[in-house]
């Protein structure tokens, strides 16, 4: 790709411009930003505004951002026409670093989940699973090296006591549970419910490649436990992906990862002051933890 040249700053103005050089077609179209407040890590200087009615724009104001949002136009191209429900490049631009995609109607996962058929849902993830975790794709990076990948136990332990009564157990357990690596296959790594589009309970984009990486494949359902209520979501996906791809997969080490996630997220946002993004407390994130382990039958014992 050419050299990279990421913008000055993430003022509509500036957007507006760089759109001018590398989308002229759609520099007219009206921009809807997002808040970036707070972002003063280079790191996470990156942010999307919609387009029109039909597009999303992905730009970066730092050097580490802009080659996130690099990395993510490099996979796209790979997985186009071998992986549904990607985004649709329409514009993609290293100088000035400008992703643009098609917008896609529909609605988060965790805005419908409730309303959803559970195996349906499962079988659809399994599919669209199955399907990334089998392609090779050359210049990977390790997933497990990216900014959305966990905690160690060891900061765990030390520090997310003073916040959360956290049973001291689980880190043993975590520790264990994932001793033995699995041979990593292509992960999205970071497969929340609003990095997944929803329509008529179709399962319609899947967005956010830019920390897609080399893992273990329970790696990349880690954050099914948490689209309950309960884990049928979990269990229906594994079991269709078990179908689907030929693989066998051990719900303990997904709830490993699952575990070390909720935990590792719990901890930047205490520290930082922020608050869990349901609005319940910390001690009920534990409580909730807990209940899924039991249903699972997996956990320390």
């Amino acid at each position: 790709m050419a050299t990279m040249r990421w913008l000055s700053g993430p003022s509509s103005a500036t957007l507006r411009d760089a759109l001018r050089r590398a989308a002229p077609d759609l520099a007219g179209l009206p921009l809807a930003m997002r808040d970036v407040a707070g972002r003063d890590e280079p790191l996470w200087q990156a942010s999307s505004a919609s387009l029109g009615d039909a597009y999303v724009v992905k730009f970066a104001w730092s050097e580490p951002a802009a080659r996130r949002v690099v990395y993510e136009m490099e996979i796209l191209a790979a997985l186009a026409g071998q992986v549904p429900c990607i985004p649709q490049v329409v514009v993609a631009s290293a100088d000035p670093v400008l992703l643009v995609t098609r917008k896609e109607g529909g609605d988060s996962l965790f805005a419908v989940a409730d309303t959803m058929d559970v195996d349906r849902t499962g079988a659809q993830l399994a599919a669209f699973l199955a399907t990334l975790h089998g392609v090779r794709v050359p210049g990977l990076l390790d997933a497990y090296d990216g900014p959305q990948h966990p905690a160690p136990t060891a900061v765990l332990r030390e520090r997310l006591g003073r916040w959360m009564p956290v049973d001291a157990r689980w880190y043993g357990w975590i520790d264990a549970a994932l001793a033995s690596p699995r041979q990593p296959v292509l992960n999205h790594s970071d497969l929340h419910g609003d990095n997944q589009v929803w329509s008529g309970g179709e399962l319609r984009l899947v967005v956010d490649f830019e920390t897609a990486g080399w893992a273990e494949p329970e790696y990349d359902l880690r954050l099914l436990p948490g689209l309950g209520p309960g884990v049928g979501l979990l269990r229906a996906t594994a079991t269709h992906y078990e179908h689907e791809s030929g693989r066998e997969l051990d719900l303990e080490r997904v709830m490993a990862w699952h575990v070390r996630s909720v935990l590792g997220d719990a901890l930047w946002r205490c520290a930082a002051g922020v608050a869990l993004p349901d609005g319940r407390t910390p001690a009920q994130w534990v409580d909730d933890l807990t209940a899924r382990l039991g249903e699972l039958g997996v956990g320390p014992h």
